[in-house]
């Protein structure tokens, strides 16, 4: 058994809040940058140039990548041999969150209520998720969430007859009516299976496997390279002005589900997908 203070994670998630505002993850940059590659019409080609140097300069000056900070998204995969003193864990969670926007000057978008609204001025609380894992570590995860491209996702709960062709037309369909909202070139995030919960968080999940890497099930990889093509053949564009390149990527991830059901989220992030992670 290995003791871990809570102090621990809420330091760490400080850092994080601030680091993964900042800067870009490896695997986003290059899939913009790759996506001006091949970019022909001058005015997506422009677009694509502004948001590389928009991204270069936050870096270079340590300033947000986006005026839309996020709300707090965060991922915690818990060794089931580690043992939390010092404070309660999802305490300090909101506490390393707290300062970090506090502290980083980063806009605090969390209302308080859903209908009464009323800012909680501090940008918790996170929306955190716990996975048991082996082991006696902690690898903490987290991705600030802007709502322009959360606003355009969907959930729908198909039936099995629905089938393949069922689940393609929800995600095109999806995508298509999302158009330039989202701030694209947008990564599509795609859970399917499970139920009515887990198929949204599948979906979340699935914005966190690098733009970059393929998907290991052969099947699901063609899929993705598939629903990618015909994404980017709806002319939708960076920031909606039309041209080649609409998606970066599109990840899926899966469960088994129910003999009479067929789950599928849509969770659509824009061209500053970020996410960052530390391991204590």
């Amino acid at each position: 058994m290995r003791e871990i203070d809570v102090s621990a994670v809420a330091d760490a998630l400080e850092r994080m809040c601030v680091s993964a505002n900042v800067q870009l993850p490896g695997d986003m940059q290059r899939g913009i940058r790759a996506a001006r590659e091949v970019e022909d019409s001058p005015i997506a080609a422009t677009v694509l140039d502004q948001i590389i140097q928009n991204f270069e300069i936050a870096k270079e000056e340590q300033v947000p990548i986006c005026q839309d900070t996020g709300m707090a998204v965060v991922f915690l995969e818990v060794g089931q041999e580690v043992h939390f003193v010092g404070g309660n864990l999802y305490d300090a969670v909101n506490e390393g969150v707290r300062r970090g926007y506090t502290k980083g000057y980063l806009r605090k978008s969390v209302e308080a209520d859903p209908i009464r609204r009323g800012n909680t001025g501090d940008n918790t609380p996170a929306m955190i998720t716990t996975d048991i894992v082996p082991g006696e570590k902690v690898k903490i995860t987290i991705a600030p969430k802007g709502f322009g491209s959360e606003n355009m996702s969907a959930l729908r709960m198909l039936k099995p007859s629905s089938g393949l062709e069922g689940v393609k037309a929800f995600i095109l369909d999806t995508v298509e009516k999302a158009g330039p909202n989202p701030c694209p070139p947008i990564v599509v995030g795609v859970g399917i299976g499970g139920n009515f919960d887990h198929v949204a968080l599948l979906a979340k999940k699935a914005l966190l496997r690098p733009v970059d890497s393929q998907n290991p099930d052969p099947f699901y990889r063609e899929l993705e390279e598939e629903l990618l093509e015909k994404i980017n053949a709806l002319g939708i564009g960076p920031q909606g002005y039309g041209g080649r390149s609409t998606a970066i990527a599109v990840n899926i991830e899966t469960l088994p589900t129910h003999i009479a059901g067929l789950p599928c989220a849509v969770n659509i992030s824009c061209h500053v997908t970020r996410h960052e992670t530390e391991v204590i």
